[in-house]
């Protein structure tokens, strides 16, 4: 846990990295349980096309993404937009949202939530899921755990 005052820092090709079978990645930047609470945030990378996240909402946390290269596409609430490079999305709690890279792009995303909530092992769990090690139903029973929530 990161003590008060204390700044957290992780540098560059030190976090946790789980391969995604498109080629893609996440890269645990920082559990909840390492800013006392206030945040979590892990950069995701897609292979063109691959999805992001499946649709889903968090009860008690804002999820916003940073594109830091090239081309999402968001459904939020129902509603499709493209989000290029540079451009940012902010999620408030209880909004369904998805995400994607483009079909025609790969994408390179920041996603923080706040207050955080420690969900590494969500993001294990997911890539263990998409490398047909787990199937996806043994998440389920953790949505309140992770606060993602599945529709």
């Amino acid at each position: 846990m990161t003590e008060t005052g204390k700044a957290l820092i992780v540098q560059a090709g030190a976090a946790e990295q789980l391969a995604l079978p498109h080629g893609g990645a996440f890269h645990l930047l920082a559990d909840a349980s390492d800013t006392g609470g206030a945040l979590g945030a892990n950069r995701l990378t897609l292979g063109r096309g691959a999805t992001g996240a499946r649709p889903h909402f968090h009860e008690r946390s804002t999820e916003l993404f940073l594109v830091l290269d090239g081309v999402m596409r968001f459904t939020l609430d129902g509603r499709a937009t493209t989000v290029t490079s540079g451009g940012l999305v902010a999620v408030p709690p209880g909004m369904t949202h998805s995400f994607e890279a483009a079909p025609d792009s790969t994408a390179d995303l920041l996603a923080v939530l706040t207050p955080g909530v420690d969900r590494f092992g969500y993001f294990r769990a997911l890539s263990r899921i998409q490398h047909g090690l787990e199937p996806f139903d043994g998440l389920l029973p953790e949505q309140d755990r992770y606060d993602v929530h599945f529709m």
